[in-house]
């Protein structure tokens, strides 16, 4: 599968990454214990089987749209099969505008039932991960928000890339000229 992931300002990385050590620290799930050199705060925003030509196109005007102001507005704790910590975004006109064009580019040329719903427009929850374990209620009852440091403000979605999970080749995909 192909990623398409937006990435985070400088500054926004840096709180996140500090997020990451607290939670390290505090010896609680953390995406600081991935010491892949790939893994960097991004926010999700489909996968796909393949980066096609046309989806490609539709991504470059995506990225062109960039840089892109956005509001966290607090902690969010998900259960899908593994538990997650995250910071969670403000879905507003912007985000969701973004969010949709990739989202109809990456439907347009792939196969049905290849992407996941949780992607879906309307069903997509925007967020930035902060730890993620297969422990069922890692984070539940845990005093976890006092640990860490108050979310990024302001901060900005600055660049477009896809991660491919097989190979583990991370791509920054390019705005059109």
């Amino acid at each position: 599968m192909r990623t398409v992931e937006f990435l985070l300002d400088e500054a926004a990385e840096s709180a996140v990454r500090e997020a990451w050590r607290r939670l390290a620290d505090a010896g609680l799930p953390s995406q600081a214990r991935h010491r892949s050199p790939t893994n960097s705060p991004h926010l999700t925003l489909a996968a796909c089987p393949e980066l096609t030509a046309p989806i490609r196109w539709e991504l470059a005007e995506v990225a062109a749209a960039l840089p892109l102001p956005v509001r966290f507005t607090g902690v969010v704790r998900f259960e899908r099969p593994t538990s997650v910590l995250a910071w969670a975004l403000d879905r507003d006109a912007a985000l969701t505008g973004l969010h949709r064009r990739v989202w109809e580019a990456v439907v347009s040329d792939s196969p049905p039932g290849t992407l996941s719903p949780f992607h879906e427009p309307g069903r997509w929850s925007p967020h930035i991960t902060l730890g993620r374990t297969r422990r069922a209620g890692a984070f539940a009852g845990r005093r976890v928000p006092e640990l860490l440091p108050a979310p990024p403000m302001p901060a900005r979605l600055i660049a477009l890339r896809s991660y491919d999970t097989e190979t583990g080749v991370v791509e920054v995909l390019e705005p059109c000229s």
